[in-house]
């Protein structure tokens, strides 16, 4: 959770300094991400992101500078391989990442592996039309996924209580035949047991799971949003009194939390390194990878474009 919240700070100072176009931070919801992914087995479950998912990055191991190599704007979806890391390439679209998640886990309940997705998504994205498709799909075929909503109270700058009917998104869930269930996602412990207790149902053909972390972003929802234009002082301070890096440091020993903080300086620097020193692909690699076989009118776009770029 420290390499988390440092290696996020250091991408908002890089974004201020225009190495990287764009970040979306997520303070505040380090204890939600890293108790979640924590609990997967990455020999057979798979995760699927959203553009915020850092802290679930990092807890399953992937190379920080592959996967912000996407925010520096070097590679579609991160330098690494989803494959080996059990972790689909971060998705922008909002409530995308879900969608995917029940494909793959209609697959892994056809091919019998035994494993499990974990989807994330935010409260605001709970009102997308695709997640409630994607989880009656999931509902009905009684698919090996885990919904799991980081509520962090805004949808950009649009409170929770006005876009969330009922108040509750893990209550939705009964709509559709499985569990729903709310946890306090600034407790990493209890963000791990609840994630952990419905990954082992969902292998196990129970069907899927809905968990809703109730968090607060701290920041700003992006590096071009300013969040004092639609909540107050007071509130930020209020709710940063439950911050989760402080309140699992509470735990630990002073020497446990030196330590933690010295280990994520070394991490930070290394990325920082990685992240400047990365170089651009070749710019032919735009038409890879699109299609397995290229189509006419890929071919056609592509000898367009070298012809324009030879002009």
């Amino acid at each position: 959770m420290v390499v988390t919240r440092r290696l996020d700070e250091e991408a908002i100072a890089l974004q201020r300094q225009g190495v990287l176009p764009a970040y979306a931070p997520l303070r505040g919801q380090e204890a939600a991400q890293v108790g979640s992914a924590a609990a997967l087995d990455l020999a057979r479950d798979f995760a699927f992101p959203t553009y915020r998912e850092l802290g679930a990055a990092v807890a399953m191991g992937v190379d920080p500078v592959a996967y912000l190599a996407m925010h520096r704007n070097i590679w579609h979806g991160g330098l690494y391989d989803a494959n080996v890391a059990r972790l689909a390439p971060p998705n922008a679209v909002v409530g995308g990442p879900v969608l995917h998640a029940v494909g793959w886990a209609m697959g892994a309940q056809l091919d019998g592996t035994g494993g499990a997705a974990l989807t994330y998504f935010g409260d605001g994205a709970s009102s997308q039309g695709d997640v409630h498709e994607a989880m009656n799909f999931a509902g009905v075929y009684r698919l090996p996924v885990v919904f799991f909503c980081q509520n962090n109270g805004w949808a950009i700058s649009l409170p929770t209580a006005d876009q969330v009917a009922g108040g509750s998104v893990a209550a939705r869930a009964a709509g559709y035949g499985f569990e729903g269930l709310q946890v306090d996602g600034n407790d990493v412990t209890a963000v791990f047991e609840a994630t952990r207790q419905a990954l082992d149902r969902a292998r196990a053909g129970e069907g899927p799971t809905l968990v809703e972390a109730m968090t607060y972003r701290l920041g700003p929802h992006s590096t071009s949003d300013d969040p004092s234009r639609y909540r107050s002082p007071e509130e930020e301070r209020a709710r940063a009194e439950r911050d989760p890096v402080e309140v699992a440091g509470q735990s630990l020993s002073a020497e446990e939390v030196t330590e933690a903080e010295e280990h994520a300086a070394a991490v930070v620097a290394r990325t920082t390194e990685g992240l400047r020193g990365l170089q651009a692909p070749p710019a032919d690699e735009l038409f890879s990878f699109v299609y397995r076989a290229p189509t006419a009118a890929l071919l056609e776009q592509h000898r367009a474009w070298k012809e324009w770029q030879d002009a």
